[in-house]
């Protein structure tokens, strides 16, 4: 093998080049009892949408080639490029990949950024490292990869056949069947990577997450050469030793007290998701007796006046661009930027772990959704594809979803009992895009609504498995006791948003509105006073200003504004309103907070800069100490007046585990999020024209169809909607 086929391997292994291209609509649809409505009318977009587009499978495997012909991600172009080809008819935006590479075999190991291009025939590479960060990339900075997994697991594996009468004793295993779950960061300083690795019982077809057995082992595995990797530390049961050597001859001589962890039986094991309950009926069923009201054309969505561009990043997850709404311009781009989980525990692995899931891949590891459990039975399914350690890419088949939810709400409504005897009222439906992705042990659910009121909802969920700890000494003191010997671990969930607002146009200033009081005399009886409720106004000048600290107060009512006018004089504009309960992500004082410190505040406005794209990196996992993106640098107190501005948003939540939680946790009161909502930005609420609305009065009949479209249900809902066949390939290409 020679080094440019190994390079080439590498290239491979590590960079992962996403894409999100193929609509399936392969969906429920209706029999011939069923009449089929058609789709709403939009007009044309000539594709544009596909300036925004993931790479699809043929691109990739192009860029693949290029790489091997030429060695020695998709790029969103910039923003003013695109905004001339979408609103001023400029030429359309060359297509281009980001290629990220490993190079390891090399006297300055380095990770090296290209840009290539154009897109579907490469004809160019140009290095974007320094450019983007600096300087290059540390190679002690990179993801862990699989490959990498692989050879660690195989030490530990190694390590273990040391210790077979403690292992036995403890665990009634010879190692082989413990699972190995990952901490990170991995060290103490800047190049760094010495991990500690939590051992758990294992038992098929149920989560090993709470199940500790009371090992960890802290291996070193920072140099190139595999072979020189060793484990330099082991943990059991509040002890630490040099070696399992050593761990075996305590356990031998009597010095070590074991506690007997009996291997779990599948019937029986802590944290078994099978059924407990036959089937019973079917509960409520969501479709459409008409078919969907929405339209997809390739990566753009509309419904009722919207229009989406939806895609996935395969490190940072679902991102949206250019949403509109009744053809006007709101949002450039809507992202998740990193979602961060911080423990506590007295052991070391808990202790130590602040996983950075962008490092591990968001959106990478969205995968296929449940047809009717995930999503709605009749939603549409999006495949997603990704090229990883091979030349072929990958499909996860039905990744996102897109539906219409009836809300079972009224998103308005008013029963007039005086003067005159009227009903009016409008449903709360509102358009999802969904994705769902699993993270070692917890599954997030992505949420961007749209409602007809012109408000974005975007909602994030926490479900899957509690990590824990071996319980032992004062462990309570880190959470709550789960199982017999199962520490449930707080921590932390921090998710940070970029929100590229473009309200009435790309200029924006931010202005907040909250409320005061003052004493007055009484206009009407001047001898006594009122406590007198009034707004307050201001507008903040400079960033500095709009940087809101974590539990600090911040303005009630805080907008983008435009400086166009709605009908009665005010400035159009869409409020942010944050829905939060995050804990503090770090003291400022820790050595690696710099590397998370968009955690600092739940909202922060800058002027939006092209060499600002993120607010953090993949490569901020594994050295936080150096970060290579520190977004507290975004913030040097630039006017934000009239610019073009852009919300980081950070939204989270303390998880004390405790006995509901087992054996998984449920959405109930994990979910987090915010609104943009229009903010004098129209001249009435725009829901007025929504085909939906009822109204009737006292001297109609309501139980006529012509009078109430709610009474024309009967006839149009008797039929039953005509369901695909259900499968399941979420179990393919892991």
């Amino acid at each position: 093998m020679n080094v440019k086929t190994v390079l080439i391997l590498l290239v491979l292994a590590l960079a992962t080049i996403f894409a999100l291209v193929c609509v399936l609509l392969t969906r429920g649809r209706a029999p011939s009892t069923c009449r089929q409505q058609p789709p709403e009318q939009e007009h044309s977009d000539d594709g544009r949408s596909l300036v925004f587009a993931d790479l699809s499978p043929e691109e990739m495997a192009q860029v693949v080639r290029y790489l091997q012909g030429h060695l020695g991600v998709p790029l969103v172009p910039a923003k003013a490029e695109v905004l001339r080809f979408l609103d001023g008819g400029g030429a359309r935006p060359p297509r281009e990949a980001l290629a990220v590479l490993y190079f390891g075999n090399q006297p300055d190991p380095n990770v090296t950024e290209y840009v290539v291009g154009p897109l579907p025939t490469p004809l160019y590479h140009r290095d974007v490292t320094v450019q983007k960060y600096g300087g290059k990339v540390p190679y002690h900075r990179r993801p862990v990869t699989p490959k990498e997994y692989v050879d660690i697991n195989a030490l530990i594996q190694r390590e273990l056949r040391k210790a077979p009468r403690f292992l036995a004793a403890c665990c009634e295993s010879n190692g082989t069947d413990l699972a190995i779950l990952t901490t990170a960061p991995r060290g103490f300083k800047s190049g760094d990577r010495a991990t500690w690795f939590v051992l758990f019982h294992g038992t098929a077809g149920t989560g090993y997450y709470l199940s500790p057995v009371g090992l960890e082992v802290l291996v070193e595995h920072r140099d190139r050469h595999v072979s020189r990797w060793q484990l330099r530390q082991v943990f059991y049961n509040g002890r630490y030793f040099s070696s399992t050597g050593d761990l075996e001859r305590a356990f031998a001589d009597n010095l070590l007290e074991v506690i007997r962890i009996e291997k779990p039986r599948a019937e029986a094991v802590l944290g078994s998701m099978r059924p407990r309950r036959p089937p019973g009926s079917p509960g409520p069923l969501q479709y459409e007796p008409q078919g969907p009201r929405y339209r997809i054309r390739d990566n753009r969505v509309t419904f009722q006046g919207w229009s989406i561009v939806f895609g996935m990043n395969p490190n940072s997850g679902p991102r949206l661009f250019d949403i509109r709404y009744r053809g006007e311009r709101i949002v450039y781009e809507l992202s998740l930027q990193e979602a961060l989980a911080l423990y506590g525990s007295n052991c070391p692995g808990g202790m130590s772990t602040r996983y950075l899931d962008g490092s591990f891949g968001i959106g990478r590891f969205a995968y296929e959704l449940v047809r009717g459990l995930d999503c709605p039975y009749t939603a549409t399914y999006v495949d997603r594809h990704y090229l990883v350690e091979s030349e072929t890419p990958k499909t996860n088949q039905n990744s996102l979803c897109i539906f219409e939810h009836d809300a079972a709400l009224p998103l308005r409504r008013h029963f007039s009992d005086s003067q005159s005897l009227y009903y009016g009222g409008l449903r709360k439906n509102t358009l999802v895009i969904r994705a769902i992705s699993t993270l070692i042990n917890y599954d997030y659910i992505w949420d961007f609504m749209f409602h007809s009121s012109g408000a974005v909802e975007v909602r994030v969920h926490a479900t899957g498995y509690i990590s824990s700890s071996f319980l032992h000494g004062r462990g309570t003191n880190y959470g709550n006791r789960v199982g017999p010997h199962t520490l449930g671990t707080l921590h932390l969930h921090h998710m940070h948003y970029k929100v590229d607002l473009d309200v009435g146009g790309q200029l924006n200033s931010l202005e907040t509105q909250d409320m005061g009081y003052k004493l007055v005399k009484d206009p009407w009886s001047m001898q006594n006073t009122i406590e007198q409720l009034y707004l307050r106004r201001e507008r903040l000048e400079r960033e500095d200003e709009a940087a809101f600290p974590l539990n600090t107060a911040m303005p009630r009512y805080l907008s983008f504004a435009s400086p166009k006018p709605n009908k009665w004089g005010h400035q159009r504009s869409y409020r942010i309103q944050i829905t939060s309960f995050a804990g503090e992500h770090l003291p400022t004082s820790s050595p690696m907070e710099r590397s998370i410190s968009w955690g600092r505040y739940q909202l922060a406005v800058t002027r939006r800069k092209e060499e600002e794209p993120t607010s953090t990196s993949i490569y901020n996992q594994n050295d936080p100490w150096t970060p290579t993106v520190a977004f507290a640098d975004f913030i040097n107190n630039e006017t934000i007046t009239n610019e073009d501005l852009v919300a980081w948003i950070s939204v989270g939540f303390l998880h004390v585990p405790h006995a509901e939680d087992v054996p998984n946790t449920v959405t109930v009161g994990n979910g987090v999020g915010f609104f943009l909502r229009p903010y004098n930005y129209f001249d009435e609420d725009p829901s007025v024209d929504s085909p939906d609305s009822i109204y009737f009065s006292g001297e109609q009949d309501a139980g006529a169809c012509g009078a109430n479209p709610l009474a024309c249900l009967r006839p149009a809902a008797a039929c039953t909607p005509h369901l695909p066949p259900f499968r399941y390939g979420g179990f393919l290409n892991l």
